[in-house]
């Protein structure tokens, strides 16, 4: 393997490690709603009242985290002038304060409002449980702008470790106070409310441990802060991209919730599997990229962006494809075992899985898109995903409108991963348009050889899912709830084994050809 490569594995195993742990907690936590609200209108009620804070945390904390206050930030770390760092972090810390404050009052006074965009099913349940979980936009945009810090100084393990607690709280609220108050839907809610809070506070110690003091300041300081300036020019078209990006859950689940109760939720859990690969490889690969693409970026060394650029693009194609292969042979097998109990019943299963598998169609692009992004943030260009994200948008909502009544969640799930198909080709494009991107990052040779690595996957992964089809007729019929008296066991067993079968297929492939080409 390549030192780049390497590198970045090595950079990325503790955060990849945590990551896994909070996006297996993080399923646990929609096995947990799936057993106590099913597919039911009060499900519905809660994945819309969640989502809603939820477009607007994506927008104040992921997304100026990711795209604007990173690459400002580690600006002030390299100039090393400790005073005006501190100048710049007082300011920026009580701008977002004030500004996801105020997103906060306004969504709750909103809510009435915001609501029957989703229909109106539910509806004083859904608008309860939106005040209700609207203050976890403050909790989380803090956790999000102490995260940026400590990520700008290579620091990632504590950020890691937040939504590990996030998780286990939501889960123990959800069994220890359902029987107290009047349905699940609200014990959970006080989960996401607590672990929000916790998911700052656990943060906070390491950065004040890293020598970073500060403090609130007057708004007009913080408004006039040139960081605050340059965060704001570069968070200005990221909103934009990011909005049309948000605009899509909102459309695509207000197209869903008139397509039928329980499709909402049913693709908010098909989400919460494709989002466990997602968060473990492509979001901690994307984390800890970004403040090493901005350095060569501001000290332009484009041969070491080049290489740091390609590995993760390989590392994606690496595990995502094979993903995709198998959970499409899978997907039942999958859905029941983590799903199927209580309130999730059959036609549960039927709807999740009708999702998944579109869902999963889309999961190497969307992890393109998670790694591409920071690219072009590192050298100061919010612009172009901006536009890539318009286009995807378009291209989704035209799709979803379009598939929704033939194909139900499946129609809309589709739409979402043929427009982040259109969304990794356009960036693709602007990344390679302009002659000093072209020039410094190779771009034939990058997507050449990046291309002929995704076809050596592909074809790998087809034959290697060769035994796991021949297998599985045989499997099935051994591992009946008769024979194993379990239900995990009957269904856990056989989807070890063929992962097992799976797995070694490819890696004995990997060797076999990385063998031949040594001997070239």
């Amino acid at each position: 393997m390549p030192p780049s490569n390497r590198s970045l594995l090595r950079s990325g195993s503790a955060l990849s490690l945590l990551t896994l742990v909070s996006r297996v907690l993080g399923l646990l936590r929609e096995m947990t709603k799936a057993a106590l609200l099913g597919t039911s209108a009060v499900s519905d009620a809660f994945s819309v009242a969640f989502l809603i804070p939820n477009l607007f945390r994506r927008l104040f904390a992921e997304g100026s985290i990711s795209a604007a206050f990173i690459p400002t930030f580690k600006g002030y770390l390299l100039e090393g002038d400790e005073q005006k760092t501190r100048e710049f972090l007082c300011c920026f810390c009580t701008f977002l304060s004030f500004i996801v404050s105020l997103a906060v009052a306004v969504g709750i006074f909103a809510a009435p409002l915001l609501v029957p965009i989703f229909g109106k099913t539910e509806f004083n349940e859904t608008v309860f449980l939106t005040r209700m979980m609207f203050p976890f936009l403050a909790f989380i945009s803090i956790a999000a702008f102490f995260q940026g810090i400590l990520n700008s100084v290579h620091v990632f393990a504590p950020s890691g470790f937040a939504p590990v607690v996030l998780n286990i709280v939501t889960i123990a609220c959800a069994w220890l106070l359902h029987p107290y108050t009047k349905n699940p839907a609200r014990a959970i809610a006080v989960g996401i409310l607590i672990g929000g809070f916790l998911e700052a506070a656990v943060q906070a110690p390491f950065v004040w441990r890293r020598g970073f003091r500060f403090f609130f300041t007057g708004l007009k300081a913080a408004f006039q802060n040139p960081g605050t300036r340059a965060v704001l020019r570069l968070i200005a078209p990221t909103v934009i991209g990011m909005a049309a990006y948000q605009l899509n859950d909102i459309v695509s689940t207000a197209l869903a919730r008139r397509a039928g109760v329980g499709i909402v939720s049913s693709l908010q859990y098909s989400l919460r599997l494709q989002e466990l690969i997602l968060g473990v490889f492509a979001v901690s690969i994307g984390t800890v990229m970004l403040p090493g693409l901005s350095e060569y970026a501001k000290s332009s060394n484009w041969d070491m962006y080049n290489k740091r650029l390609a590995s993760a693009l390989d590392i994606i194609t690496l595990i995502t494809i094979p993903v995709t292969f198998f959970s499409l042979a899978e997907g039942g097998l999958i859905v029941r075992l983590l799903f199927q109990s209580l309130s999730f019943g059959e036609e549960s299963v039927r709807l999740t899985l009708n999702a998944f598998n579109f869902h999963i169609v889309g999961l190497y692009f969307i992890a393109l898109n998670r790694i591409i992004a920071p690219a072009f943030y590192a050298c100061g260009d919010a612009a172009s995903p901006t536009k890539a994200g318009v286009f995807s948008f378009a291209v989704n909502i035209a799709l979803a409108a379009l598939l929704v009544k033939p194909m139900k969640g499946g129609g809309v799930a589709l739409a979402l991963s043929v427009s982040g198909a259109a969304n990794t080709a356009a960036l693709f494009m602007l990344l390679g348009k302009k002659t000093g991107n072209s020039k410094r990052l190779g771009m034939k040779s990058l997507l050449t050889k990046r291309f002929t690595y995704l076809l050596k996957i592909t074809v790998f992964s087809a034959i290697a899912l060769v035994p796991v089809l021949l297998f599985n007729k045989y499997l099935s019929g051994f591992f009946t709830p008769v024979n194993s008296g379990n239900r995990f066991i009957s269904l856990a067993l056989p989807l070890f084994i063929t992962l097992l079968l799976f797995a070694g297929t490819g890696v004995f492939l990997l060797v076999i050809s990385g063998r031949l080409n040594a001997k070239r």
